[in-house]
Protein backbone atom coordinates (compact mmCIF):
# COMPACT_ATOMS: atom_id res chain seq x y z
CA UNK A 1 0.00 0.00 0.00
CA UNK A 2 3.27 2.13 0.97
CA UNK A 3 4.34 1.65 -2.22
CA UNK A 4 1.38 2.08 -3.89
CA UNK A 5 0.57 5.53 -2.59
CA UNK A 6 4.76 5.97 -3.17
CA UNK A 7 4.26 5.45 -6.94
CA UNK A 8 0.70 7.85 -7.14
CA UNK A 9 2.39 10.61 -5.43
CA UNK A 10 5.37 10.44 -7.73
CA UNK A 11 3.64 10.09 -10.63
CA UNK A 12 0.82 13.18 -9.60
CA UNK A 13 3.98 15.14 -9.06
CA UNK A 14 5.63 14.44 -12.11
CA UNK A 15 1.80 15.55 -13.89
CA UNK A 16 1.97 18.52 -12.08
CA UNK A 17 5.79 19.41 -12.51
CA UNK A 18 5.18 18.91 -16.27
CA UNK A 19 2.29 20.83 -16.49
CA UNK A 20 3.56 24.00 -14.13
CA UNK A 21 6.55 23.61 -16.84
CA UNK A 22 5.09 24.22 -20.14
CA UNK A 23 2.63 26.97 -18.12
CA UNK A 24 6.11 28.81 -17.66
CA UNK A 25 7.97 27.75 -20.85
CA UNK A 26 5.70 28.79 -23.01
CA UNK A 27 3.33 32.09 -22.10
CA UNK A 28 0.46 32.34 -24.72
CA UNK A 29 -0.40 30.54 -27.72
CA UNK A 30 -1.01 32.73 -30.78
CA UNK A 31 -2.74 31.54 -33.79
CA UNK A 32 -2.48 32.05 -37.50
CA UNK A 33 -4.11 30.53 -40.17
CA UNK A 34 -7.93 29.41 -41.86
CA UNK A 35 -10.67 27.76 -40.34
CA UNK A 36 -8.81 24.88 -39.01
CA UNK A 37 -7.95 27.35 -36.19
CA UNK A 38 -10.17 30.35 -36.86
CA UNK A 39 -12.16 31.01 -33.25
CA UNK A 40 -14.46 33.25 -34.33
CA UNK A 41 -13.06 36.10 -36.22
CA UNK A 42 -15.16 35.71 -38.92
CA UNK A 43 -18.49 36.46 -36.92
CA UNK A 44 -17.39 40.16 -36.78
CA UNK A 45 -16.59 40.40 -41.03
CA UNK A 46 -19.17 39.96 -43.89
CA UNK A 47 -18.50 37.21 -45.59
CA UNK A 48 -20.93 34.25 -46.19
CA UNK A 49 -18.27 31.58 -44.21
CA UNK A 50 -19.55 31.72 -40.73
CA UNK A 51 -20.34 28.68 -38.08
CA UNK A 52 -21.72 30.61 -35.27
CA UNK A 53 -25.14 28.73 -34.58
CA UNK A 54 -25.96 25.86 -34.02
CA UNK A 55 -24.94 22.76 -34.29
CA UNK A 56 -21.98 24.10 -34.63
CA UNK A 57 -19.95 24.39 -31.04
CA UNK A 58 -22.90 22.17 -29.36
CA UNK A 59 -20.30 20.33 -27.97
CA UNK A 60 -18.43 23.47 -26.64
CA UNK A 61 -18.06 24.82 -23.20
CA UNK A 62 -21.68 25.74 -22.86
CA UNK A 63 -23.38 24.55 -25.65
CA UNK A 64 -22.66 27.52 -27.48
CA UNK A 65 -21.60 28.14 -31.19
CA UNK A 66 -18.44 30.56 -31.22
CA UNK A 67 -17.72 30.54 -34.70
CA UNK A 68 -15.13 27.66 -34.30
CA UNK A 69 -15.92 25.30 -37.60
CA UNK A 70 -16.04 21.93 -35.15
CA UNK A 71 -18.77 20.93 -32.37
CA UNK A 72 -16.09 21.63 -29.84
CA UNK A 73 -12.97 23.29 -29.73
CA UNK A 74 -10.32 23.37 -32.09
CA UNK A 75 -6.98 21.77 -31.81
CA UNK A 76 -5.50 24.80 -30.71
CA UNK A 77 -7.48 24.79 -28.38
CA UNK A 78 -6.41 21.63 -26.66
CA UNK A 79 -2.57 23.08 -27.42
CA UNK A 80 -3.48 26.00 -24.93
CA UNK A 81 -4.73 23.72 -22.43
CA UNK A 82 -1.71 20.68 -22.87
CA UNK A 83 0.49 23.61 -21.90
CA UNK A 84 -0.97 24.70 -18.79
CA UNK A 85 -2.36 27.69 -19.67
CA UNK A 86 -6.51 28.16 -20.52
CA UNK A 87 -9.17 25.78 -22.03
CA UNK A 88 -9.47 27.92 -25.17
CA UNK A 89 -8.12 30.92 -27.17
CA UNK A 90 -10.26 33.68 -28.11
CA UNK A 91 -10.85 35.74 -31.09
CA UNK A 92 -8.88 38.75 -31.52
CA UNK A 93 -12.23 40.40 -33.15
CA UNK A 94 -14.30 38.96 -30.73
CA UNK A 95 -15.67 41.80 -28.76
CA UNK A 96 -16.64 39.71 -25.42
CA UNK A 97 -12.61 39.58 -24.73
CA UNK A 98 -10.32 42.40 -24.19
CA UNK A 99 -6.01 42.56 -24.10
CA UNK A 100 -6.12 40.73 -20.64
CA UNK A 101 -8.05 37.52 -22.13
CA UNK A 102 -5.52 37.73 -25.24
CA UNK A 103 -2.53 38.01 -23.22
CA UNK A 104 -2.29 34.52 -22.60
CA UNK A 105 -3.83 33.25 -26.36
CA UNK A 106 -5.14 34.88 -28.75
CA UNK A 107 -5.91 33.80 -32.27
CA UNK A 108 -5.83 35.83 -35.44
CA UNK A 109 -7.01 33.23 -37.77
CA UNK A 110 -9.99 33.30 -40.84
CA UNK A 111 -11.65 30.66 -42.05
CA UNK A 112 -11.18 30.44 -46.17
CA UNK A 113 -8.20 32.47 -46.14
CA UNK A 114 -4.84 31.07 -47.52
CA UNK A 115 -1.13 32.16 -47.84
CA UNK A 116 -2.23 33.35 -51.33
CA UNK A 117 -4.27 37.05 -51.25
CA UNK A 118 -6.25 35.61 -53.66
CA UNK A 119 -7.59 32.93 -52.09
CA UNK A 120 -8.87 35.52 -49.29
CA UNK A 121 -10.70 37.13 -51.67
CA UNK A 122 -12.56 34.27 -53.30
CA UNK A 123 -15.20 34.29 -50.01
CA UNK A 124 -14.27 37.67 -48.42
CA UNK A 125 -12.46 36.94 -45.36
CA UNK A 126 -9.27 38.29 -43.43
CA UNK A 127 -6.63 37.99 -45.71
CA UNK A 128 -2.92 36.79 -44.28
CA UNK A 129 -1.35 39.99 -44.50
CA UNK A 130 -4.16 41.43 -42.04
CA UNK A 131 -3.66 38.63 -39.65
CA UNK A 132 -0.26 40.25 -39.15
CA UNK A 133 -1.58 43.38 -38.77
CA UNK A 134 -3.87 42.36 -36.33
CA UNK A 135 -0.66 41.18 -34.52
CA UNK A 136 0.88 44.34 -34.16
CA UNK A 137 -1.94 45.96 -33.11
CA UNK A 138 -2.07 43.67 -30.44
CA UNK A 139 2.01 43.91 -29.80
CA UNK A 140 1.03 47.88 -29.25
CA UNK A 141 -2.24 46.65 -26.97
CA UNK A 142 0.35 44.50 -24.80
CA UNK A 143 2.97 46.72 -23.79
CA UNK A 144 0.18 49.10 -22.74
CA UNK A 145 -1.47 46.76 -20.53
CA UNK A 146 1.57 44.73 -19.64
CA UNK A 147 4.12 47.43 -19.77
CA UNK A 148 7.12 47.80 -22.85
CA UNK A 149 9.42 44.44 -20.72
CA UNK A 150 6.63 42.20 -19.62
CA UNK A 151 4.82 42.50 -23.00
CA UNK A 152 8.40 41.45 -25.05
CA UNK A 153 8.75 38.82 -22.96
CA UNK A 154 5.50 37.40 -23.36
CA UNK A 155 5.79 37.63 -27.69
CA UNK A 156 9.32 35.80 -26.96
CA UNK A 157 8.16 33.05 -25.33
CA UNK A 158 4.57 32.28 -26.63
CA UNK A 159 3.83 29.72 -29.47
CA UNK A 160 3.37 30.67 -32.89
CA UNK A 161 0.95 28.28 -34.55
CA UNK A 162 0.40 28.78 -38.50
CA UNK A 163 -2.33 26.62 -39.89
CA UNK A 164 -3.34 27.33 -43.69
CA UNK A 165 -2.81 26.20 -47.14
CA UNK A 166 -5.58 24.04 -48.03
CA UNK A 167 -8.11 26.51 -49.40
CA UNK A 168 -5.51 27.94 -51.70
CA UNK A 169 -5.51 24.56 -53.78
CA UNK A 170 -9.46 23.60 -53.12
CA UNK A 171 -10.78 27.00 -53.46
CA UNK A 172 -8.58 28.67 -56.00
CA UNK A 173 -6.54 26.82 -57.78
CA UNK A 174 -8.39 23.73 -58.18
CA UNK A 175 -11.64 25.79 -58.13
CA UNK A 176 -13.76 26.41 -60.77
CA UNK A 177 -14.79 29.72 -60.12
CA UNK A 178 -11.33 30.70 -60.14
CA UNK A 179 -9.17 30.04 -63.12
CA UNK A 180 -7.04 32.71 -63.03
CA UNK A 181 -4.01 31.49 -61.08
CA UNK A 182 -4.25 27.76 -62.05
CA UNK A 183 -3.99 29.73 -65.71
CA UNK A 184 -0.83 31.72 -64.41
CA UNK A 185 0.94 28.83 -62.44
CA UNK A 186 1.33 25.24 -63.04
CA UNK A 187 0.64 23.28 -59.76
CA UNK A 188 5.12 23.46 -58.67
CA UNK A 189 4.90 26.69 -59.10
CA UNK A 190 2.14 28.00 -57.38
CA UNK A 191 3.56 25.85 -54.49
CA UNK A 192 6.80 27.85 -54.86
CA UNK A 193 4.87 30.80 -54.73
CA UNK A 194 3.05 30.02 -51.47
CA UNK A 195 6.24 29.07 -50.27
CA UNK A 196 7.59 32.13 -50.70
CA UNK A 197 4.94 33.77 -49.26
CA UNK A 198 4.99 31.57 -46.01
CA UNK A 199 8.96 32.14 -45.76
CA UNK A 200 8.37 36.02 -45.75
CA UNK A 201 5.42 35.85 -43.11
CA UNK A 202 7.80 33.80 -40.28
CA UNK A 203 10.33 36.58 -41.22
CA UNK A 204 7.74 39.20 -40.43
CA UNK A 205 6.46 37.18 -37.19
CA UNK A 206 10.10 36.86 -36.03
CA UNK A 207 11.10 40.46 -36.72
CA UNK A 208 8.01 41.37 -34.30
CA UNK A 209 9.44 39.07 -31.57
CA UNK A 210 8.19 35.30 -32.45
CA UNK A 211 10.76 32.69 -31.31
CA UNK A 212 8.57 29.52 -31.09
CA UNK A 213 6.88 28.74 -34.33
CA UNK A 214 5.10 25.36 -35.43
CA UNK A 215 4.33 25.75 -38.85
CA UNK A 216 1.47 23.06 -39.41
CA UNK A 217 1.28 20.67 -42.20
CA UNK A 218 -1.44 20.31 -45.04
CA UNK A 219 -4.05 17.17 -44.36
CA UNK A 220 -4.96 14.51 -46.77
CA UNK A 221 -7.52 17.12 -48.16
CA UNK A 222 -8.59 14.72 -50.79
CA UNK A 223 -10.21 12.54 -48.53
CA UNK A 224 -12.30 15.55 -46.95
CA UNK A 225 -16.00 14.13 -46.89
CA UNK A 226 -16.44 16.97 -49.51
CA UNK A 227 -13.72 15.65 -52.07
CA UNK A 228 -14.79 12.30 -51.48
CA UNK A 229 -18.59 13.03 -52.28
CA UNK A 230 -17.48 15.05 -55.46
CA UNK A 231 -15.30 12.01 -56.66
CA UNK A 232 -18.11 9.60 -56.40
CA UNK A 233 -20.58 11.72 -58.44
CA UNK A 234 -17.91 11.19 -61.39
CA UNK A 235 -18.09 7.75 -60.71
CA UNK A 236 -14.87 7.17 -58.79
CA UNK A 237 -14.57 5.77 -55.05
CA UNK A 238 -12.37 7.03 -52.10
CA UNK A 239 -10.47 9.34 -51.80
CA UNK A 240 -8.84 11.95 -54.51
CA UNK A 241 -5.24 11.08 -54.91
CA UNK A 242 -4.17 14.04 -57.14
CA UNK A 243 -5.26 16.31 -54.28
CA UNK A 244 -3.64 13.92 -51.58
CA UNK A 245 -0.99 14.28 -53.82
CA UNK A 246 -0.48 17.78 -53.83
CA UNK A 247 -1.04 18.17 -49.82
CA UNK A 248 2.08 15.39 -49.59
CA UNK A 249 4.45 17.74 -52.17
CA UNK A 250 3.54 20.90 -50.36
CA UNK A 251 4.38 19.27 -46.75
CA UNK A 252 8.05 18.46 -48.20
CA UNK A 253 8.24 21.97 -49.61
CA UNK A 254 7.03 23.55 -45.96
CA UNK A 255 9.30 20.85 -44.01
CA UNK A 256 12.08 22.41 -45.81
CA UNK A 257 11.55 25.53 -45.35
CA UNK A 258 11.13 25.23 -41.49
CA UNK A 259 14.52 23.28 -42.11
CA UNK A 260 16.07 25.77 -43.82
CA UNK A 261 14.55 29.04 -41.67
CA UNK A 262 15.44 27.05 -38.27
CA UNK A 263 19.39 26.60 -39.20
CA UNK A 264 19.78 30.17 -41.01
CA UNK A 265 17.60 32.76 -38.93
CA UNK A 266 19.39 33.48 -35.56
CA UNK A 267 17.11 32.64 -32.66
CA UNK A 268 14.42 31.33 -34.94
CA UNK A 269 13.24 27.79 -33.24
CA UNK A 270 10.55 26.60 -35.62
CA UNK A 271 9.37 23.11 -35.83
CA UNK A 272 7.43 21.27 -38.77
CA UNK A 273 4.02 19.88 -37.86
CA UNK A 274 3.27 16.86 -39.99
CA UNK A 275 -0.83 16.16 -39.78
CA UNK A 276 -0.96 14.04 -42.72
CA UNK A 277 -0.21 10.68 -41.40
CA UNK A 278 -1.65 10.96 -38.42
CA UNK A 279 -5.49 11.99 -39.82
CA UNK A 280 -5.07 9.40 -42.52
CA UNK A 281 -3.73 6.64 -40.15
CA UNK A 282 -7.28 7.88 -38.63
CA UNK A 283 -8.74 7.78 -42.27
CA UNK A 284 -7.55 4.16 -42.58
CA UNK A 285 -7.64 2.71 -39.23
CA UNK A 286 -10.75 4.03 -37.66
CA UNK A 287 -11.47 1.52 -35.20
CA UNK A 288 -7.95 1.82 -33.21
CA UNK A 289 -8.99 5.54 -32.54
CA UNK A 290 -12.65 4.59 -31.66
CA UNK A 291 -14.13 6.47 -34.99
CA UNK A 292 -16.69 4.74 -36.90
CA UNK A 293 -17.14 6.79 -39.79
CA UNK A 294 -14.84 8.72 -41.75
CA UNK A 295 -16.48 9.08 -45.23
CA UNK A 296 -19.05 11.83 -44.37
CA UNK A 297 -19.36 14.30 -41.40
CA UNK A 298 -21.81 14.57 -38.42
CA UNK A 299 -23.12 17.04 -39.58
CA UNK A 300 -26.34 16.82 -42.18
CA UNK A 301 -26.04 14.59 -44.38
CA UNK A 302 -22.28 14.82 -44.33
CA UNK A 303 -21.22 15.00 -47.82
CA UNK A 304 -21.24 18.22 -49.20
CA UNK A 305 -22.78 20.37 -46.21
CA UNK A 306 -20.64 23.22 -44.42
CA UNK A 307 -21.58 26.52 -43.09
CA UNK A 308 -24.88 27.72 -43.38
CA UNK A 309 -25.81 24.16 -44.85
CA UNK A 310 -24.79 22.77 -41.54
CA UNK A 311 -28.00 24.07 -39.44
CA UNK A 312 -30.01 23.33 -36.73
CA UNK A 313 -32.94 23.04 -38.80
CA UNK A 314 -31.36 20.06 -40.88
CA UNK A 315 -32.44 16.62 -39.62
CA UNK A 316 -29.56 14.23 -40.44
CA UNK A 317 -27.03 15.40 -38.02
CA UNK A 318 -25.71 12.53 -36.24
CA UNK A 319 -26.51 12.37 -32.31
CA UNK A 320 -22.80 11.84 -31.39
CA UNK A 321 -19.99 13.28 -33.19
CA UNK A 322 -17.32 11.66 -31.37
CA UNK A 323 -17.92 8.60 -33.70
CA UNK A 324 -17.22 10.88 -36.59
CA UNK A 325 -13.48 11.76 -37.75
CA UNK A 326 -14.98 15.01 -39.89
CA UNK A 327 -17.92 17.25 -37.89
CA UNK A 328 -19.12 18.99 -41.56
CA UNK A 329 -18.06 17.96 -45.02
CA UNK A 330 -14.58 19.84 -44.80
CA UNK A 331 -13.20 20.37 -40.45
CA UNK A 332 -12.50 17.40 -37.90
CA UNK A 333 -14.48 16.39 -35.18
CA UNK A 334 -13.39 18.14 -31.67
CA UNK A 335 -12.55 14.63 -31.09
CA UNK A 336 -10.08 14.34 -34.14
CA UNK A 337 -8.85 17.81 -32.68
CA UNK A 338 -7.68 16.66 -29.47
CA UNK A 339 -5.94 13.65 -30.90
CA UNK A 340 -4.12 15.94 -33.21
CA UNK A 341 -2.82 17.93 -30.07
CA UNK A 342 -2.14 14.85 -27.83
CA UNK A 343 -0.01 14.06 -31.07
CA UNK A 344 1.85 17.67 -31.59
CA UNK A 345 2.41 17.77 -27.90
CA UNK A 346 4.00 14.08 -27.88
CA UNK A 347 6.11 14.97 -30.82
CA UNK A 348 7.40 18.55 -32.71
CA UNK A 349 6.18 20.23 -29.71
CA UNK A 350 7.53 18.39 -27.11
CA UNK A 351 10.84 20.45 -26.99
CA UNK A 352 8.59 23.84 -25.76
CA UNK A 353 7.28 21.72 -22.81
CA UNK A 354 10.81 22.55 -21.27
CA UNK A 355 13.16 25.80 -23.01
Amino acid sequence: MFMFLHLFLLTLGATTTTAAAAAGRVSAVIVFGDSSVDAGNNNAIRTVLKSNFRPYGRDFMGGRPTGRFCNGRLATDFLSERFGIKPFIPAYLDPAYNISDFATGVCFASAGTGYDNATSDVLSVIPLWMELAYFKDYITKLKSHLGPKKATETVNEALYTISVGTNDFLENYYSSYSTRTSSRYSIGEYQNFLIHIAEKFILDIHALGARKVSLTGLLPMGCLPLERSTNAMSGESGCVEMYNKVARDFNVKLKALAGKLRSEVRGLRIVYSPLYDKLLDAIDHPSSYGFENVEEGCCATGMFEMGYLCNAWNPFTCPDANKYVFWDAFHPTERLNSILADYFMNTTLAEFLWS
